[in-house]
């Protein structure tokens, strides 16, 4: 899953991407608002966003009113230090998802964005399951036909966003940014070579090419269901 965090004290930014990376988010962060509505309006692929509410060049109160008047669906979890009912109030009633003040527990943060990501594609336990594929993204465990199979970090990102969105066709440069994010230099055949790993340890099927587009797992039969 691939977040944005939108957060202008550096120290806490750092400390917040530290805290996601065993959780195998895929963590980009902005510090200004003007930039971050930007990427947004772009329609960089984020699965959530993470965003400050005292931001400079733009409030974060005016990010979150702008990305939604403009469309965008993107769960957004508010994190701020304005802790009054009227802010919260605002904060949701502007579209956002969640609000969290801070001092806040890390924790509490996982357990948020967890329920977030999961509440937006309509599941109600975070367990993804299809094909005999089974993958629990809180214990980063995948399994197949009930045997434990051992992914990368890499192919368990690319997996569990194809199992969050089945029948979706991804690009390849979508899923670069989706597994990557902006901070990495990548190899021209990086999504390539995971996919073939993710079909040998799973099965051949198991992501489809849409050639000339890109890849796509699709929808489990009605039976499966």
């Amino acid at each position: 899953m691939r977040i944005l965090l939108v957060e202008d004290d550096p120290s806490l930014a750092s400390g917040i991407r530290l805290a996601l990376k065993p959780e195998h988010y895929t963590v980009d962060h902005l510090s200004d608002g003007a930039t971050a509505l930007n990427a947004l309006k772009e329609g960089e692929p984020f699965d959530a966003v993470i965003l400050d509410l005292g931001l400079p060049r733009m409030d974060g109160m005016e990010v979150l009113n702008a990305v939604r008047r403009h469309g965008s669906q993107v769960p957004i979890l508010v994190l701020t230090a304005r802790d009054a009912v009227d802010d919260r109030i605002a904060g949701l009633d502007a579209g956002a998802d969640d609000y969290l003040t801070k001092p806040f527990e890390v924790a509490e943060l996982k357990a948020r964005l967890r329920a977030l990501l999961r509440r937006s594609q309509g599941q109600i336990s975070s367990i993804l399951s299809c094909r005999g594929i089974r993958l629990d993204p809180h214990t980063l465990t995948v399994s197949f036909q009930g045997q434990d199979v051992g992914l990368s970090r890499r192919e368990l990102t690319l997996l569990q966003e194809f199992m969050s969105h089945p029948g979706r066709v991804f690009t390849r440069d979508t899923l670069t940014r989706l597994v990557y994010g902006w901070d990495e230099d990548v190899e021209s055949n990086a999504i390539e070579v995971h996919i073939h790993h993710l079909r040998r340890k799973l099965f051949t099927d198991v992501i489809r090419t849409v050639r000339g587009i890109g890849y796509v797992m699709d929808k489990p039969p009605k039976d499966e269901l």
